[in-house]
């Protein structure tokens, strides 16, 4: 029978830091409680108001639920809020993935701040089609604006929605406007979906754009160059520079030939470096001038007016969608209509109006 000598390597175990043997189970379980207790809607209204951000971030959460629990008291804070609200700016901000929008709104904001301003970043993630979830990563992105104690960073995932706007996006602008916030960004995905829903809940909308990958040609598209205020060549730094001049007057070029905006108002376009701020306070110019020039025609006030008339129809559309998925009898019958479709014992478009049918029975 042979024996082997016990050998030490390189990679041994050493003995750690054992845990106290004494554990205040008092305090522990006062944490436990605390954490378990939801505030009132009156105590988040009041937080909120007086800017803490911990109300802010609750809430903003509690508006994201779906738990048909939360509802009502989702409303009654947005209700409580909605009287402080929209004396913002909102700035909607949107460009392909790899175009550097983490980057930009990083930049970006800490030139607002530093000249006065709050700044509220609303950064929405992408979803997973397979999984449903998201990194929500983008504080992690903003190291320094993170730590800005006037700027405000909010990852929230996209969900399904088109646009990449995340779905309570809307109510939570009026949240952040409500707690002192004078500046709204909203950060979209960017993944090629219809751009309709950031547009139209923002008042200047910002698309980002990049040089030298073919990016040029494939933005010269109508749809989202007719619905932009300004474009940004992003990352117009070192051996860029040049490329990201030329892009600037192909867009330039290209923007010429759409007809006039509604407001009157020339988009911009031009070029920066988040990496070394050059043209990042000339993009604040910009919007300041847009601004100017909407309010004293009165667009700006249109604009929101007909935004908040939108939103009224979206908001009724998912009212409308949510009772109906809630029903019981529709639960059970969707499922047992899903099967049929997928049998072929009935066509889809039969199946979906015996469920409209069946839906119409409970008024």
């Amino acid at each position: 029978m042979s024996s082997f000598k016990k050998q030490s390597g390189s990679l041994t175990e050493k003995a750690g830091i054992s845990s106290p043997e004494i554990t205040n189970v008092l305090a522990i379980n006062q944490i436990k409680n605390k954490r378990r207790q939801q505030p009132s809607a009156t105590e988040l209204i009041t937080g909120i108001l007086s800017g803490n951000r911990t109300a802010l971030s609750r809430a903003i959460t509690l508006v994201e639920s779906t738990n048909p629990e939360h509802t009502a008291k989702a409303e009654e804070v947005i209700n409580g809020c909605i009287s402080y609200a929209n004396k913002s700016i909102r700035i909607g901000i949107t460009g392909v993935p790899g175009v550097g929008k983490s980057t930009f709104i990083e930049a970006f904001g800490t030139s607002l701040t530093q000249i006065g301003k709050k700044v509220a970043v609303l950064a929405v993630d992408p979803s997973s089609s397979i999984s449903h979830g998201s990194i929500l990563g983008d504080k992690t992105r903003m190291e320094e604006l993170v730590k800005d104690e006037n700027a405000f960073i909010r990852p929230s995932a996209s969900g399904e929605n088109l646009g990449g706007v995340a779905r309570k996006t809307r109510e939570t602008i009026i949240l952040c406007e409500a707690a002192g916030f004078d500046t709204i960004i909203i950060e979209t995905v960017g993944v090629g979906q219809s751009e309709t829903a950031v547009h139209s809940m923002v008042d200047f909308f910002l698309l980002l754009k990049i040089s030298g990958a073919g990016d040029e040609l494939q933005g010269i598209k109508r749809g989202i160059m007719e619905m932009a205020d300004a474009i940004v060549i992003n990352k117009a730094d070192g051996d860029n520079i040049k490329k990201a001049n030329q892009a600037k007057l192909e867009f330039n070029r290209a923007l010429h030939l759409f007809p006039p905006k509604k407001s009157n108002w020339q988009p911009k376009v031009t070029t920066c470096s988040a990496i070394t701020k050059d043209g990042i306070s000339e993009i604040w110019n910009t919007i300041s001038d847009y601004f100017e020039m909407t309010k004293e025609s009165g667009f700006f006030q249109e604009k929101r007016n007909e935004q908040n008339q939108f939103w009224m129809m979206e908001t009724i559309n998912e009212q409308l969608k949510q009772n109906f998925y809630n029903q019981p009898e529709i639960i059970s019958l969707l499922e047992q209509n899903k099967k049929a479709v997928q049998n072929n014992e009935i066509s889809p478009f039969a199946a979906a109006q015996l469920l409209l049918n069946e839906y119409k029975k409970s008024f």
